[in-house]
This record gives C-alpha cells, sequence and structure tokens, in this order.
C-alpha cells in the first residue's frame, strides 16, 4: 500500500523485519518443544534463542533467496549463519507452510486488534455526536426525494449500531483466523509431534488448527477479508450519506474546512468533501480484495501456492487500507460542521408536503377509504408540487377534505414533535435503556 493511505503501526505489521521477527520465534518455539520431547538436544534450542536479538539482514536473506529460489530455505540459511552447526536441529519435521501460514495468521491476528482499537474509536464518535443531535430535527429522504422528518441523531445511531455489529463480526473473524499449524508435510503429523504444535500455538496466542492439509484451510481467511469488505461497505454508506448532505442546494453537514484549507484550484469558493469521496475509493479497494481471499478456498489436493502471491497483496494492503478509512471517517465524524438551521429550511422547503401520510392516516380514522383519502391528499400535494401551493392552506380549501376533518384536525397533523416522540426509544434499543453519551 501506497504512504498516503497508510499509518505506521499496521504497516508495521507487514514490514519483512516483522515477519522474519515471527518466522523465528515459531522455529525458535518448535524446536523449544521438539528439546521437550527429546527429538533435539536441548543445546539446540538455546542455541537458537541466542539469535533472539539479531536484527535479521533483510538484504542478505534476499541474496539468498536469489539462489535458492524459496524464501523459508534462505530464512534459514541466514539463521544458521547465527546459530552455527546446532541449526541443523532447526526446522526438524516441519514444513514451509507451517511457518507461512502461522506467521500470516499471526499477523492478521495483530492486524485486527488494531481495526478493532479503530472501530471503537469510530463508535465512539458516532456515539457522541449521536446523542448531541438526538433530536435535531431534519428530512428523511427516500430515492433521493424528501419522506417524512427524522433526526440527524437517529442517522448517526443507525451507523453506530451497524459499525458495532460489524465490530462483533470482525472479533468472530478474528477468533476464526487465530489457529496455528505445525503439523509437516500433507499434515499427517508423521515427522512432528501434535505436542509441537500446541506449544507454539500456546506462545503465539492462537489455537492450534484441528485438521489441516499442510496449508491452514482457506475458508478461514476468506471470511476474514469478507468482514473487512462487508466494514469497508458500512464506511462507504456513512460516508456518501455525508456527501449528499454537503451538496450545496443541501448543506446539512459538511466535512471540516481547515484554516488554509484550498477547494479547488481554479475557484476558490470550493468547499469539496474530499476526504468522505476519498473513503468511497478506499472501500472499493477493500471490497476488491475479499473475491481473491474466497477464490483462495479451492486449492490442488493437499495444498498449492496459487493462494500465496494473492495473500503477500492483499494481507497488507487490505487491513492497511480499512485501518486508515476507519481512522480518517472517525476524524471526519469528531469534526463533522452540522447546520440544523439548513435543515430545518429543506424540511419546510415543500410547504408541509412531508406530512402527507398523517393526513391520509388521518382521513381513514374518519370514514373515508383509503383509496380516496390518498387520491385526496395526492392531488392537493400535486398542487405544492406544481403550483407551489401552501399544503395546508391547499387542504383547508378542499370541500372533499373540510368535509371529514375541522381545520383544528387538519392542523394537528402538521405537528413535528409526532415524528419524535419514540426517538427515546430507539436510543434507548440502540445504546442500552440506562445509557447517556
Amino acid at each position: 500500500m501506497i504512504p498516503r493511505y497508510s499509518r505506521p503501526e499496521m504497516t508495521a505489521i507487514w514490514s519483512p523485519e516483522t515477519k522474519f521477527r515471527i518466522w523465528f520465534e515459531i522455529e525458535a518455539h518448535a524446536t523449544d518443544a521438539l528439546a521437550d520431547l527429546g527429538v533435539v538436544p536441548e543445546s539446540a534450542a538455546k542455541a537458537v534463542w541466542k539469535a533472539k536479538d539479531v536484527e535479521f539482514d533483510v538484504a542478505r536473506i534476499d541474496e539468498i533467496e536469489r539462489e535458492v529460489k524459496h524464501d523459508v530455505i534462505a530464512f534459514l540459511t541466514h539463521l544458521a549463519e547465527h546459530v552455527g552447526p546446532e541449526a541443523r536441529f532447526v526446522h526438524q519435521g516441519m514444513t514451509s507452510s507451517d511457518v507461512l501460514d502461522t506467521c500470516f495468521n499471526v499477523q492478521l491476528v495483530r492486524a485486527a486488534d488494531i481495526l478493532l482499537d479503530d472501530m471503537d474509536d469510530l463508535c465512539e464518535a458516532l456515539k457522541r455526536r449521536a446523542f448531541e443531535h438526538k433530536f435535531t430535527i431534519c428530512i428523511g429522504r427516500s430515492h433521493g426525494v424528501h419522506a417524512e422528518p427524522t433526526t440527524f441523531g437517529l442517522k448517526l445511531a443507525q451507523a453506530w449500531a451497524e459499525m458495532d455489529r460489524n465490530r462483533s463480526r470482525l472479533a468472530q473473524a478474528r477468533a476464526e483466523v487465530a489457529t496455528c499449524a505445525i503439523s509437516g508435510a500433507v499434515g499427517t503429523f508423521a515427522n512432528i509431534d501434535p505436542a509441537v504444535e500446541a506449544h507454539v500455538a500456546a506462545k503465539l496466542g492462537l489455537e492450534t488448527e484441528p485438521v489441516s492439509t499442510q496449508v491452514i484451510p482457506r475458508d478461514r481467511h476468506a471470511m476474514f477479508f469478507a468482514v473487512l469488505g462487508v466494514i469497508a461497505s458500512s464506511v462507504e454508506r456513512v460516508a456518501v450519506e455525508i456527501r449528499h448532505l454537503q451538496r450545496t442546494e443541501v448543506l446539512e453537514a459538511e466535512e471540516y474546512f481547515s484554516p488554509g484549507q484550498k477547494g479547488s484550484s481554479a475557484m476558490p469558493h470550493k468547499r469539496n468533501p474530499v476526504l468522505t469521496e476519498n473513503l468511497t475509493g478506499l472501500a472499493r479497494m477493500v471490497r476488491a480484495y475479499a473475491l481473491p481471499a474466497m477464490e483462495n478456498v479451492a486449492l490442488w489436493h493437499e495444498r498449492d501456492i496459487s493462494h500465496s502471491s494473492v495473500e503477500r497483496m492483499i494481507g497488507p494492503d487490505a487491513t492497511i487500507t480499512l485501518d486508515f478509512a476507519l481512522a480518517r471517517l472517525t476524524g471526519v465524524i469528531e469534526k463533522l460542521v452540522v447546520h440544523p438551521e439548513n435543515m430545518e429550511r429543506n424540511l419546510n422547503r415543500f410547504r408541509g408536503l412531508v406530512h402527507s401520510q398523517r393526513v391520509l392516516l388521518a382521513l381513514t380514522q374518519k370514514g373515508v377509504s383509503r383509496e380516496d383519502s390518498y387520491r385526496l391528499v395526492q392531488r392537493n400535494a400535486m398542487k405544492v408540487w406544481e403550483e407551489e401551493a401552501d399544503f395546508l392552506a391547499a387542504l383547508k380549501a378542499d370541500p372533499e377534505v373540510s368535509a371529514a376533518l375541522s381545520p383544528e384536525e387538519i392542523e394537528a397533523n402538521f405537528d413535528l414533535a409526532h415524528h419524535t416522540r419514540h426517538v427515546d426509544t430507539i436510543f434507548a434499543r440502540v445504546f442500552g435503556p440506562e445509557d447517556e453519551a
């Protein structure tokens, strides 16, 4: 991933230095277990751990790999340069996938932990702003067209609930991918005791893979990256909402525009939603990584390496990109500029049309058929669209409507408080009955 969309903590997980350090820990813990079983001398395990403070030379490992054409062998050869003759006992009964797959899962678990923290930060920001605007009235829209009143707090509460679900999904995906396989060629433990796997798993904070086919089953990884894709889609949903609300004709909310910021190289007046537009693009990339992860599930027989090149790309790119996106969205929410006065102006733009359903229902309650009620309300609503009439006045002037409803009864259906009377109930469902911002 390019530095522009990367944050240091997540990027460090995928550095060659981190990878080789994890490889070393896998081999060293395995050698410990082998020594406990009497398969290798205890001196060999001690010799391996003497290299624990070694800064592995990435350039040297790359140099060896150019000759041997095998990354794990290159690493083991370099490790032997530090360990000495006892290095012949390293990797006893193991296969390359034991190291590669276990390492990959360690990296994914560490990445998931960062992403879970990111989601906590985002949920905290969404919750705070939701309670801040719990009763900030705005127009709800369906098909991009005015529907009925809602509150801006409800929009943010919905986003919080969605992200909270996503956090649970990510925690589950983390658990599914947190497995270790040290089972040897084709996964039968023919040349290594299962106790070695259990020891390495415990040391690395993983669970043992119940059954592997030399590689850890890739359905685990497919689920992991699919969850990342779902989270990215939720990020985009919030971003798209903000982008729509920032349109000049709407301007109900907008990204914070900092002093000295420039919106356009040509038009000095511009204040563009560049951060949320960026989030839409980043979400597309994270979703794109989910499909190749699913295609990795179907490998040939006990293993092939068609998944390897895919994972070298999507592992770093998907997690780094989503980490950046979640942090960026958190910043957008924290600094989001909300314009309640514009929300009120937009709400009233069509002179009461948003109350049409209440009038419809009131007519049916007075004995008018639903079909006739709809016809009466719609014909007056069309006058607002086409003649810029006032909806309340048009209804009062309609003799068929007036025959069923008094002027006071018509007016009673134009009370905005009717649309917010259950906001507390919804918030209690989302955040808990005793929760407060």
